[in-house]
């Protein structure tokens, strides 16, 4: 029998080694679970009581997460990117906001950041992103004489931004593990993951402003409309949509109006913009958008900036229905993914783009997508059912409460931890390794403590927690020498482009990466402002 606390050691140089020989993560936290049991309890749990006793703990820990309910969202969501990616609905909103851009310097840059943004908002898929904006936006940039390195860094650190901004499936993960709200971490993942998109597009402003070789700007296109006429254009796209929206809405709550469904009773939650109190806010809407579309815009240059801006509705669309259903109170997160999945299937009939081809080579591609997470998942949660009976999680909650270290001195070191392993394992391993150690410790700590500005309340502080995860992960997405960014990226780049040229070019974001991270712990609440 090991005490736990070589046992600890020998997992970490065990894990280590069987990454570094080629071992998948889910085979090797399977593998090291099962050592576990041999090292801590006796090899005869293998024969003698198979079924039983400790072994069985794994079983269990293994069927509870496979048969969560919201881990079906995983596999929707995966491929509600895959037929995002394949159909033409993304290169309609890159040239839709490429032509808004096309004359500011940097702006293909932006609108890269600005796509990924929207991207994340339906899906919330990594690699999907990084390689989809690699075929669009990479040749374009390097085509018009934009620094590599900038080029390289924006498509991939804004590429893994589905990590921070719902519907992400980090924090999907993070809420099954840790049995926390997932609708309240999305809500809460909002600001930092629009603060940290606002950090990548602040930078390319700044460095395309202060050394304009680094981002030229395209030859100009003399029937492209100027300044304020593209201004009021878009202006009166925004107007038609919102006519239409709204349109929709009005009409959606004369119908619940009509059946009773939106009758006020006591202990039922009001419809969501459905009730006769939001009727008159509505035709409101509706009047102003006419206005501004007939009398401040015009008909003729709103029609011209809806033609010219017709690529931002689908994926306004797709994003209403994932979203807005989340937070409407219709459905929950399981629910969205599918709804997300019929919206973009329905798109693309009708944009006649869905052939039987794209749904199937979607279906592979979630097929082994769900499979590589699905095995991790497998592993890990063997792996921690087995460390946790060995009194691992104990072991390393007094190890770390018992180095008398200040609250943020414990927050610290667990950054640092995070950050190393974000380097070599998946995000799924660490998620589900981790955090059942980790959390507790922090859940133990004084509130009063966290942070430097403002306070959080004690119910915040694992949705706090799992926002600061999201952003480590973000930063690994990055981090040599196993950044996945790098890797996706050198699969659709150019030949001449290495994968040291693209981890030189992260640099500059991980920097940012890191800011954003110290004001999630400088300023927790800033987490909370939307709970």
């Amino acid at each position: 029998m090991v005490d736990i606390g070589t046992l600890s050691m020998i997992l970490l140089l065990g894990m280590f080694a069987l990454l570094a020989i080629g071992m998948p993560l889910g085979f090797a936290s399977a593998f090291l679970a099962v050592v576990t049991l041999v090292l801590k309890f006796d090899v005869d749990i293998l024969f003698n009581t198979f079924g039983r006793g400790p072994f069985s703990v794994l079983g269990q820990a293994v069927y509870r997460q496979m048969t969560n309910y919201v881990l079906i969202s995983v596999p929707l969501f995966i491929f509600m990117a895959a037929l995002l990616e394949r159909s033409g609905i993304a290169k309609d909103m890159y040239s839709a906001l490429n032509q808004l851009l096309s004359r500011t310097r940097g702006g293909i840059a932006l609108v890269t950041s600005l796509m990924a943004v929207i991207m994340a908002a339906m899906s919330g898929i990594i690699g999907g992103e990084v390689v989809l904006l690699g075929l669009i936006a990479l040749p374009q940039m390097l085509r018009l004489g934009y620094n590599q390195n900038l080029a390289i860094g924006t498509i991939c650190a804004s590429g893994s931004l589905g990590t921070m901004i719902p519907p992400s499936i980090v924090l999907i993960f993070y809420g099954l593990v840790t049995e926390t709200s997932i609708k309240a971490l999305f809500t809460a993942s909002f600001l930092p993951g629009f603060m940290l998109a606002s950090f990548f597009m602040i930078y390319i402003l700044f460095r395309s402003l202060m050394n304009p070789e680094m981002a030229p700007l395209p030859p100009e296109d003399p029937t492209d409309p100027k300044g304020k006429e593209k201004g009021l254009m878009f202006l009166g796209f925004l107007g038609r949509l919102s006519m239409w929206i709204t349109g929709v809405l009005i009409a959606r709550n004369l119908f619940f109006t009509v059946t009773g469904d939106n009758a006020v009773t006591e202990g039922v939650e009001p419809i969501f913009l459905g009730m006769v109190s939001d009727l008159p806010y509505l035709i409101a809407a509706f009047v102003l958008s006419a206005l501004v579309v007939y009398l401040l815009v015009g008909k003729d240059r709103s029609k011209a900036g809806w033609d010219m801006s017709k690529g931002l509705v689908a994926p306004i669309i797709v994003i209403g229905v994932v979203l807005g259903s989340i937070y409407g109170g219709i459905t929950g997160i399981t629910e969205a993914a599918g709804m997300g999945v019929v919206a973009v299937f329905v798109i693309g009939l009708v944009r006649r783009e869905m052939t039987f081809d794209i749904v199937w080579d979607s279906l592979m591609r979630t097929l082994k997508s769900t499979g590589t997470i699905i095995w991790v998942t497998i592993g890990a949660a063997a792996l921690a059912a087995a460390y946790t009976l060995a009194g691992g999680p104990t072991y390393v909650a007094n190890m770390i409460v018992g180095s008398d270290l200040p609250t943020m001195g414990v927050i610290l070191v667990m950054m640092f931890i995070f950050l190393i392993m974000g380097m070599f394992m998946d995000w799924v391993g660490i998620v589900l390794l981790i955090m059942p150690v980790f959390l507790p410790i922090v859940l133990r700590l004084p509130v009063e403590e966290i942070g430097v500005l403002g306070h959080l309340e004690p119910r915040h502080v694992a949705i706090w927690f799992g926002v600061v995860f999201c952003m480590n992960m973000q930063v690994s997405f990055l981090s040599p020498p196993f950044g996945p960014a790098a890797f996706y990226l050198k699969s659709v780049a150019p030949a001449h482009i290495s994968l040291t040229d693209i981890f030189k070019g992260f640099l500059p974001f991980i920097a940012i990466q890191l800011i954003a991270l110290s004001v999630l712990l400088i300023w927790p609440p800033i987490v909370t402002l939307f709970l």
